[in-house]
């Protein structure tokens, strides 16, 4: 087979029918049965869940067919089914590992697989590692590759009922009784799960986009501005409360406030953790953000005086293992992932969404309010990324110039210290930053620019402009 399989962070990705075909995930699923066969306790079982793309059903029953016929028990979804549910079923059943279907919000001709260990959050390096060196000898040994299944081994599961009793402890469901929210899931696989739980509880609900469409709408699952926009229109014309959405898998949040603007993923978890701290009022704790997310998080928990903030590269699975590892409150990125104290410690777009609901009718604010609450304690931030192109070699080389030579100054403010935890970050004065990080597939540099005002972020941003050039 003539084919390259990279088992990254977010698993395999691929065009479905050129290299994400049939034969090659059965070659991913042999090589994650070898992987989870070499650990202790295979014998407890994989769940396999899908998100709403053309064919996940079929690719997770051979997913499962593989695991079985070498005598590893797979509990398979009913219907697609989120990631963090997905990945919750694990803690909920005890099992040894989840399988999951998703390409995210990637365009709908893509597919993907990705496999979380029994510890519910994404596999580190040295699992995914382990995975791809499956791989090639599985691609090297086809015949290695067994499809045979065995049906007593294999399970049809609903496991929305064990995660729905999950929400109701971490949430006061009580409040939510009360509330009017529009909820888009983008054709995508949250259907069911946000405006579902809000039913339950006696919320009123106005779903939108929710039915399952393969091709999402022409679009991309993704809960950007752009793709939110009928969602706030709706939101205003409803008077609702707020507007929430989830993106192809669910495990990432987009939030509408109740005049129809959407709220950043920041903003989203600075919320949390100020929502966090009023409500379990804890004598201390930790907060776990990566090296591209707000520092409002931190001075947030300088406000509080017991809060230590964690910084990790970017990736929930850096996240997610020091939540593991530390048990805090809150840890996000950037990029629109989430999890609090109690929960997997796996980005979940659905308990995201319901905290901003909880929040909302809790305190009685709109979103806006709640953030100028913040800010008087803060100080306000302003954060954007920008998108630089530049040719490969140029990319190269400017990284090295960022890493060896940093600027003394940008935009009239000195550089006071360097972070290469990721790429490379600029710590200047007044609390402003920039970090800098080459992207692994195009020909461009990600700025990330942080200051206290609209007018200094921008004049950093031209100042990275002409650096990059």
């Amino acid at each position: 087979m003539n084919v390259s399989i990279k088992f990254g962070t977010d698993g395999w990705r691929a065009v479905m029918a050129r290299e994400f075909t049939f034969d090659n995930v059965a070659v991913v699923a042999q090589a994650i049965a070898n992987y989870v066969k070499s650990r202790s306790g295979w014998e407890r079982g994989v769940v396999i869940g899908y998100d709403a793309r053309l064919l996940s059903d079929l690719f997770a029953d051979l997913i499962a067919d593989v695991l079985t016929a070498n005598g590893i028990p797979a509990l398979v979804t009913e219907r697609d089914t989120p990631t963090p549910v997905t990945v919750y079923t694990i803690r909920a059943k005890g099992l040894a590992g989840a399988v999951m279907l998703t390409a995210s919000h990637n365009p709908p001709q893509y597919n993907g697989i990705k496999f979380i260990p029994e510890t519910c959050h994404p596999a580190l390096p040295e699992t995914t590692d382990a995975i791809e060196e499956q791989i090639a000898y599985c691609l090297q040994n086809p015949a290695s590759v067994k499809r045979d299944g065995t049906p007593s081994l294999k399970q049809k599961i609903d496991p929305r009922p064990d995660y729905f009793a999950h929400l109701h402890q971490l949430l006061d469901t009580r409040a939510l009784a009360g509330l009017k929210v529009v909820y888009d899931p983008l054709y995508a696989t949250g259907r069911g799960y946000v405006d579902g739980f809000l039913r339950e509880v006696g919320a009123q609900v106005e779903t939108i986009k929710g039915e399952r469409n393969p091709a999402f709408g022409g679009s991309l699952p993704d809960p950007n501005p752009q793709n939110l926009r009928l969602l706030g229109e709706r939101v205003r014309a409803t008077g609702a409360h707020l507007g929430l959405s989830t993106d192809g898998d669910a495990d990432r949040f987009g939030v509408v406030d109740a005049d129809g603007e959407m709220i950043t993923a920041n903003q989203v978890i600075v919320l949390t953790l100020w929502y966090l701290l009023h409500k379990l009022k804890p004598s201390e704790g930790h907060a776990v953000r990566t090296v591209a997310t707000t520092h409002q998080i931190d001075a947030l928990a300088r406000g509080y005086g017991n809060i230590t903030v964690h910084e990790t590269p970017v990736g929930f699975k850096w996240v997610g293992s020091t939540m593991a590892r530390t048990g805090a409150l809150v840890g996000g990125e950037e990029s629109g992932g989430l999890s609090i104290i109690g929960h997997i410690p796996e980005k979940d777009g659905i308990l995201a969404d319901l905290l901003m609901a909880e929040m909302v009718a809790k305190e009685g604010v709109t979103l806006k309010q709640a953030l100028a609450q913040v800010a008087q304690q803060t100080g306000e931030y302003r954060t954007q990324r920008i998108d630089l192109h530049v040719d490969e070699a140029r990319k190269n080389e400017l990284m090295r110039r960022f890493r060896e030579e940093p600027p003394a100054s940008l935009n009239g403010l000195r550089v006071v210290n360097t972070n290469l935890i990721d790429g490379v970050k600029l710590l200047l004065e007044d609390d402003a930053w920039v970090l800098v990080r080459p992207s692994g597939t195009e020909p461009l540099i990600r700025c990330y620019i942080e200051a206290h005002d609209e007018e200094v972020l921008n004049g950093l941003k031209e100042a990275m402009q002409k650096l990059v050039g």
